[in-house]
């Protein structure tokens, strides 16, 4: 799956900044005291929304053009990317056994290698990272 989705976000202007929500997720709402941190505010509300849901099962977005707006509303296109937000939120350390020669072991600590950093690193590399 692409890392990148994207949501018509409804944006209000307010006395003081403006207040967000999507449609198409409930209850995903924020606000910011201007346009842009309205923006980067409802990306992370988005990435809050569907933490725990499967990527098969992220809700489709609407047509921009179908959304019923009322007074100063607006809609803006959101993007979402969910490989953005788990590195900044998920970056959790998870506990990984492997298996390599004996022989490679022995040089690797001798030598003070990192296991989990080169495993990080070629982890990276592989997959265009």
């Amino acid at each position: 799956m692409n890392s990148k989705l994207f949501y018509p976000a409804i944006f209000e202007p307010e006395e003081k900044g403006f207040s967000v929500y999507v449609p198409d997720i409930p209850g995903c709402m924020s606000q910011g005291d201007n346009l842009n941190e309205a923006v980067e505010m409802i990306q992370d509300a988005i990435g809050l929304m569907l933490e725990d849901v499967s990527e098969s099962d992220y809700p489709a977005a609407s047509d921009p053009s179908a959304i019923s707006l009322e007074g100063k509303q607006f809609v803006m296109m959101v993007c979402f990317d969910k490989l953005a937000y788990d590195k900044k939120y998920n970056s959790k350390a998870i506990k990984k056994t492997l298996s390599i020669p004996a022989w490679l072991n022995k040089l690797a600590q001798e030598r003070n290698i990192n296991f989990s950093n080169i495993l990080q690193n070629a982890l990276m590399r592989e997959l265009n990272l």
